[in-house]
């Protein structure tokens, strides 16, 4: 293993175990294939299955093995045909049996760290499907939850604003400004303290630099 490795695994475990105390399921996988494995093992065949936006689950893999396996039912707002159909897929997410999804950032003592824009995926994790899903990368681990907020605003939020080429001050800058623009993907902050009901919200870490 690499000194990227080993130090991966050792904060990976403790976060595992700081996560089980806030009373998600939590589990860390030392690579892409593995973590792919373990969410489909999480997954009965036929559930309905979708996912918000994430660059993270599209990197590791995991959306093309969903298709491969031919096995759940999935929502897809990318393969909606129009504005319409996407929007009947954010509501039927609410009774979906999984939502997938990364997170922005997560504490060193087990908090996770959303940013949304309208508002759809956070939602989505903290009240409606059945169980939620986060894969994340160990490079969205920080020190503290004011850290988890700071790299979501000011690294996650101006990445993603320059990959929907918005009019938001961070892509002209690069950098965040506190915007009231009406493009602004800053509009919803979530922090996710506890998992509730127990067990509702499992998290798959994975020794990896995924997504932003």
């Amino acid at each position: 293993m690499t000194p990227k490795e080993i130090r991966n695994e050792k904060l990976g475990t403790k976060l595992v175990k700081n996560l089980q105390r806030r009373n998600f399921n939590a589990f860390y996988c030392s690579n892409s294939q593995q973590a792919i494995e373990k969410v489909m093992q999480l997954m009965p065949e036929s559930s309905s299955v979708t996912w918000g936006g994430t660059m993270t689950l599209r990197d590791m893999g995991l959306i093309q093995a969903l298709y491969d396996s031919n096995i759940y039912e999935l929502l897809d707002r990318d393969k909606a045909p129009d504005r319409d159909a996407v929007n009947e897929i954010y509501r039927r997410t609410f009774s979906a049996d999984f939502f997938l999804s990364s997170a922005n950032a997560i504490s060193e003592d087990g908090v996770i760290v959303n940013i949304d824009g309208n508002g759809n995926r956070v939602a989505a994790i903290t009240f409606g499907p059945k169980s939620v899903i986060i894969a994340c990368g160990m490079n969205k681990v920080v020190r503290s939850v004011q850290d988890a907020e700071t790299r979501a605003r000011t690294i996650a939020a101006p990445i993603n604003a320059q990959r929907f080429d918005l009019t938001t001050p961070c892509v002209t800058t690069g950098r965040c400004s506190d915007c009231k623009n009406t493009q602004s993907i800053c509009s919803v902050i979530s922090r996710i303290r506890l998992s509730k009901p127990t067990g509702r919200i499992k998290v798959v870490l994975i020794g990896e630099n995924l997504g932003f």
